[in-house]
């Protein structure tokens, strides 16, 4: 059972990368990035139940603090591209 759920992850994470490589707009990327480090917590969360240790749970709540704050800089830097390029249209 546990297999299916790592492939199904790793498919997640082949999505997340191509959808980073190839998305059209930065909001896309920033989907992506959040994809990821989504992916990073159930592989860890994954580990932690294969393992039977409870570090692999501490370093998943580390890369979803990580993954999180990484969403809002990243969004924010969108959002303030976005509003330039407006200003320079009018």
């Amino acid at each position: 059972m546990i297999d299916v759920l790592i492939l199904m992850v790793i498919g997640c994470i082949v999505l997340g990368v191509t959808r980073f490589v190839l998305g059209p707009s930065n909001a896309d990327r920033v989907i992506a990035i959040d994809i990821l480090f989504s992916a990073g917590v159930s592989l860890s969360s994954f580990a932690a139940i294969v393992s039977g240790r409870v570090l692999f749970l501490d370093i998943a709540v580390g890369v979803a603090l990580i993954g999180f704050v990484t969403t809002l800089a990243w969004s924010r830097l969108v959002e303030l591209q976005d509003n330039t390029n407006r200003e320079k249209d009018n």
